[in-house]
């Protein structure tokens, strides 16, 4: 993507109808981060804290949702991909806005990992799941048990547990948000499907799901990735229509 074009297409996707106020940054984020342009994320904070009448406390709030919305797309774009934005958007980030190793934590992660049962992180986690898959959370649950090594469903649980249900700083639907804007870009329509589904579960409506999904694949389509044949050989992009509700 030029760096010409991403600030005209921030200021673009901002005013998308139906977006969710102050989600716009999360998605961009997270789709960029996704893509594997790490290099790009600073100039999506920029552009989020540089607004006129954006106050201190403000930004500071960003910053925090920003670098927490990047630690959940761990759980569905991989960790080396949050990673690098994570290190790319400290780059950009002014000393004041950091949250610093032994200091004030907005998620009190550190707290809940070496305090708390694991039992009770491990049951909010559950609670999450089942809320995000509704009926058929036990069938979903259970396909992972099943899959040749029951480890994957353990995988999901401590991912869950640990890191999406916790709503200290984005809210369920916001932790939606960042699900579908990393799942987008990948081309994987089963667990898509699941996660739009799901943003609705958690208290989204469905004209803001529908809007995140379209920000999701402008940045997409404007980072190169086009809609492929069933049978195509090569290019990057999707092989069928983006999942919708």
């Amino acid at each position: 993507m030029s760096k010409n074009l991403l600030p005209s297409l921030l200021t673009s996707i901002r005013s998308t109808p139906n977006l969710p106020s102050h989600s716009w940054y999360l998605i961009a984020g997270v789709t960029l981060s996704t893509l594997n342009r790490p290099a790009d994320i600073p100039h999506v904070f920029r552009h989020a804290i540089e607004q006129d009448g954006v106050s201190a406390e403000q930004r500071l709030a960003i910053a925090r949702r920003m670098r927490e919305a990047l630690v959940k797309a761990a759980a569905i774009g991989g960790l080396p991909k949050s990673i690098n934005a994570l290190f790319a958007l400290k780059q950009a980030t002014p000393s004041s806005l950091l949250d610093q190793p032994l200091e004030y934590s907005p998620t009190q992660r550190s707290a809940e990992l070496y305090d708390v049962p694991a039992s009770r992180i491990l049951s909010r986690g559950q609670s999450f799941f089942d809320q995000i898959y509704g009926k058929v959370s036990k069938r979903v649950m259970g396909q992972m048990d099943r899959s040749g090594t029951e480890d994957l469903g353990i995988t999901a649980r401590l991912m869950y547990g640990y890191v999406l249900s916790n709503t200290s700083v984005l809210t369920a639907a916001e932790s939606s948000f960042v699900l579908i804007a990393g799942l987008i870009p990948q081309d994987v329509n089963p667990q898509l499907k699941g996660h739009l589904k799901g943003a609705l579960n958690n208290g989204a409506s469905v004209a803001e799901v529908r809007a995140v999904r379209e920000v999701v694949v402008r940045l997409c389509e404007a980072s190169g990735m086009t809609r492929l044949g069933e049978d195509a050989s090569s290019g990057w992009g999707w092989r069928g229509e983006v999942a919708n509700l």
